[in-house]
């Protein structure tokens, strides 16, 4: 028997601890989007797994029992699919939905469905930081007349895509001072960030707040549904049940 965890938070690492001190016989999977990740302590693989038809093959060769699904809240693709095909084929899947950030008095800020509407938000001129990841940056195109920041935990391949952008590499945590101190120094007018919820990565939202700056929340796609929980005792006590 063997729980299947698809990672890629904090969260998952901590839920990877959890089962290999408890004896549970665990496989933890990354998609690979992150060069150099934390390592786990449990078996890991790396990369995708070719699709649906891929993932059917793999969870069968593997004899997988159960899935934990405790990727990024915005990895929705991976979230649908495997819950879509965990139930298709009668799996066990539990969903890690880590809470959302609220606004807190002193916060400025306007929740958007898609970061192409950020564009309709900034004025000209304005210098934007970007803390969505590179994976939604084509969305930004129509953002010519700001200056954009956008940080990477990776260096990139390339250069940026629009003369009036720039790469800004970084590896998390970052505390309140750090941001707070990095935004002063780049003048931002404007923050994007997508509701990841969490507390390690709210330190930005709170020098935003601190600053007065402007912060442009990307709303989470829909929930596809399944049985999901929002804290760490709750899937340890799932987990339980294929203890050894």
């Amino acid at each position: 028997m063997t729980v299947l965890i698809l990672a890629g938070t904090g969260e998952a690492r901590q839920i990877a601890q959890y089962c290999a001190t408890q004896g549970i016989r665990a496989i933890a999977s990354l998609a690979g989007v992150t060069r150099q990740p934390v390592k786990l302590a449990i078996q890991t693989r790396y990369g995708g797994f070719g699709g649906a038809d891929g993932f059917r093959d793999y969870l069968k060769a593997h004899q997988i029992t159960a899935i934990v699904d405790a990727t990024h809240p915005f990895a929705s693709n991976i979230t649908r699919r495997s819950f879509e095909i965990a139930h298709e084929i009668g799996l066990p899947l539990l969903r890690f939905e880590r809470p959302e950030w609220v606004p807190m008095v002193g916060d400025h800020w306007i929740t958007l469905t898609d970061e192409s509407e950020a564009a309709d938000h900034v004025k000209a001129g304005a210098v934007v930081f970007l803390a969505t990841g590179r994976q939604s940056l084509s969305k930004f195109a129509n953002l010519s007349h700001a200056r954009l920041i956008c940080r990477q935990i990776d260096q990139p391949d390339g250069e940026f895509p629009w003369p009036n952008g720039q790469y800004l590499i970084g590896r998390p945590p970052f505390s309140v001072a750090d941001e707070e101190a990095l935004f002063r120094q780049l003048n931002v007018d404007v923050l994007v960030v997508k509701n990841a919820g969490g507390a390690a990565s709210r330190t930005k939202l709170d020098a935003a707040r601190l600053l007065g700056t402007s912060v442009l929340m990307i709303a989470r796609p829909a929930p596809c549904g399944g049985l999901s929980v929002q804290s760490l005792p709750e899937i340890e006590q799932w987990l339980r049940q294929w203890q050894s």
